[in-house]
């Protein structure tokens, strides 16, 4: 069975990594076509673009599909050739002269409907390529399956093309953000997962859950971290890079990340006697300028973070609205309808705001339609018409050379201007969540939690029970007292018993309080992070009070909005809205990976933690059958079994954080702060990526197991 990776360059995001060895795929396996971004892309149309020689057909599963949804859009599709993408398992019309792509899973039942395809010929040629490595067993089955069915003549006389691995396994919504496929129920009474959408899997298949319910069996947890291990590999085959491992001990990080040691060992020493990697060549010695580090960590060095109510545009969405690999769906009031918006990176609006404070977003686009606005008003001066829209009656013989300059502006103005729509919806709709659940309040309150006192937040939900509005509903004030159990170093079991009694009378129901006396038994057995003590290193905490100019934001945004709502909603929306700088603290996640990365600029306290934490060189001792000499290079000093070697502070410039047990937006936008403002490269993610509500649910069934 043949593996196929392209050859990547290290500045790449994990998301342009992916695509392109998507689109290595769908064109053959040849070189990839370039995909131009949204912004230039009406403007680049007719100079560059040749169409594919070879068309064909794509066939999916579940899985696949949303690996594909994240990244790639139907034009791109068309871009390589594909006129059509169906579903495996659907009733598809034979094409005997086309060729056809399959990307599926390697499941049984995938493999039998591909034989069924192969027996009844619907394709000039196949070609195999799964999202994940083909188990043998798998591949003898569809080799049995064909030879007794009489088609191996056919397949041979129809082109049949290698099986590829194409490792695949995860999505990118985010640039550098990403998650594994979800697990697949090996119980025919659950519903199948449905690629990487959280919200279509219950609480007991998601990662966190698994590993941490008193139920789960050994061998439960060992089929569990092979699954994350695999994953992980293929996101680290994608990167195409060795890394260097670092992870706690004790915990199911370090199971993950031995597992996955094993894993690229494995690779490295059969590539050493097949000559074939899936790797390319890095700087093997022992600084870290030639290669990256993968951190893995475990969920629970930080539950604050997947709980806490955030404040930029990204983590708004995904808590406040609906939203799905990087698809939001708003629902429209009036209409009695919903959109839905997709949230890529061809979008440089979401690009440049994405991990931005709310307010400021308001800003940004207020400029952007200012330029738009500017950008449509030289249009219409230099053309004499009074609107864009109307350019299409000019004068072709009078005004050539005017018409020939808007025609090659105006398909750009009206993708800006369709884009600027969108985001102005989806601020509309996240004001008013922040308006309806007082989420300004609820922020500024967690931003600053280290410093209330029990009775401040006894009162302060008190004081939500005699408001009409805003009034936080039930499950943001548990998200409230949750972050506050778990920040305060200690509670008292009154003091606890009346922070339940407070949330009873809230609204909060019985089975929605076994979250919160979950996370009570967590507490009792391992230290929880402090958000409020997570300002080492290079943060300079900046408090949670209004900044300076900052409110400008929300003026603006309904300024441009008003005429777009009727009977003065917009104003009375924002009345009472408060305004908020984040605090520019280091979130555990983010301090431990700068403590790694970077320990010239780490606190004390982050490298004495760090200090202790598992080290793994996979290209350690990965070539000793070439003699003496290769048992000398890989015998490096400090080296144990499996490469693990003694601990050392390292510089890198380029990193992975990976978090067994899920992964969340404010986690991802600390982090790529971070990384930006110390010139570093750092892609993030998790098994899952969990919205707070859906995080609670787990511990809430965790909590009543």
């Amino acid at each position: 069975m043949a593996h196929q990776k392209t050859t990547t360059t290290q500045a790449s995001t994990l998301q342009q990594l992916q695509t392109n060895s998507l689109l290595s795929l769908l064109n053959l396996n040849a070189p990839p076509p370039t995909i131009v971004s949204e912004k230039n892309a009406l403007t680049s149309l007719g100079s560059n673009t040749t169409g594919p020689t070879v068309w064909k057909v794509l066939i999916l599963d579940n899985r696949t599909k949303d690996v594909l949804a994240t990244v790639l859009r139907v034009q791109d599709l068309r871009d390589v050739g594909v006129t059509l993408h169906v579903q495996l398992h659907s009733s598809r019309p034979a094409l005997p002269d086309v060729p056809a792509i399959y990307f599926v899973s390697p499941t049984l039942t995938n493999i039998r409907r591909i034989a069924e395809d192969l027996n009844s010929g619907l394709y000039e040629s196949f070609h195999l390529s799964f999202v994940e490595p083909l188990p043998r067993s798998l591949l003898e089955e569809l080799a049995s399956l064909v030879a007794r069915d009489g088609t191996s003549e056919a397949i041979e006389q129809a082109c049949f093309s290698k099986v590829l691995d194409q490792y695949l396994s995860f999505v990118t919504p985010s640039p550098q953000l990403f998650s594994l496929l979800p697990n697949i129920p090996a119980t025919p009474s659950q519903p199948p997962a449905q690629g990487g959408e959280v919200s279509n899997l219950t609480t007991d298949l998601t990662s966190y859950y698994v590993l941490n319910a008193p139920s789960t069996t050994e061998q439960m947890i060992e089929a569990e971290i092979d699954r994350i291990a695999s994953g992980l590999f293929s996101v680290v085959v994608t990167w195409g890079q060795v890394p260097y491992i670092r992870s706690p001990r004790r915990n199911a990080a370090e199971m993950v990340a031995r597992k996955l040691n094993t894993k690229i060992r494995d690779h490295l020493l059969n590539a050493t006697r097949t000559g074939k990697t899936l790797f390319a060549a890095d700087g093997g010695g022992v600084g870290g300028l030639g290669r990256p580090v993968l951190v893995i960590l475990d969920r629970n060095i930080d539950l604050v973070s997947m709980i806490a109510h955030g404040w930029t545009y990204q983590s708004l969405i995904h808590d406040c609205l609906e939203m799905k690999l990087g698809r939001v769906t708003v629902a429209e009031p009036q209409k009695k309808t919903k959109k839905s918006y997709d949230l890529t990176s061809s979008d440089y609006f979401w690009a440049k705001n994405a991990a931005n404070p709310f307010p400021q977003v308001a800003e940004e686009i207020d400029s952007e339609l200012t330029k738009y606005k500017q950008d449509a008003a030289d249009i219409t001066r230099s053309t004499g018409v009074k609107d864009v829209n109307d350019i299409s009656q000019l004068d072709v013989a009078s005004s050539a050379a005017h018409l020939k300059a808007a025609i090659t502006l105006l398909p750009e103005l009206t993708a800006r201007k369709a884009l600027l729509d969108a985001h102005m919806n989806l601020a509309t709709a996240l004001l008013a969540e922040i308006k309806a659940r007082g989420l300004d309040e609820l922020f500024s309150t967690e931003e600053a939690i280290s410093r209330q006192t029990i009775q401040q937040i006894l009162e302060l939900l008190r004081s939500f029970q005699t408001k009409s509005e805003p009034s936080p509903t039930p499950q943001d004030q548990l998200r409230l007292a949750c972050v506050y159990y778990l920040s305060a170093q200690t509670v008292s079991k009154e003091d606890t018993e009346a922070l339940e009694k407070e949330l009873t009378k809230a609204g909060v129901e019985e089975w929605e309080l076994t979250s919160f006396r979950y996370l009570r038994k967590m507490k009792d057995v391992m230290k929880m992070s402090v958000p409020g003590a997570a300002t080492g290193g290079t943060a300079t905490p900046l408090g949670g009070g209004v900044a300076e100019g900052w409110g400008r934001g929300w003026g603006v945004l309904g300024n441009k909005l008003t005429d777009r709502l009727k009977e003065g909603g917009l104003d009375n929306l924002l009345s009472g809205v408060k305004n908020f700088l984040p605090s520019s603290k280091l979130l555990p996640v983010t301090r431990i990976t700068e403590a790694l990365m970077d320990p010239s600029s780490a606190t004390s306290t982050s490298l004495t933690e760090t200090d202790d934490f598992l080290f793994l060189d996979p290209r350690a001792r990965a070539t000793p059958a070439s003699g003496p000499a290769g048992s000398r290079a890989g015998a490096a000093a400090g080296t144990g079994p499996e490469g693990e070697q003694k601990a050392r502070r390292m510089t890198f410039q380029d990193g992975m954080v990976f978090v067994v047990g899920g992964a969340g937006y404010a986690e991802y936008g600390n982090l790529g702060e971070w990384a930006s403002k110390s010139s570093r490269r750092v892609s993030y993610g998790g098994t899952e990526i969990l919205d707070p509500s859906t995080f609670l649910d787990v511990l809430g069934k965790l909590g009543a197991t």
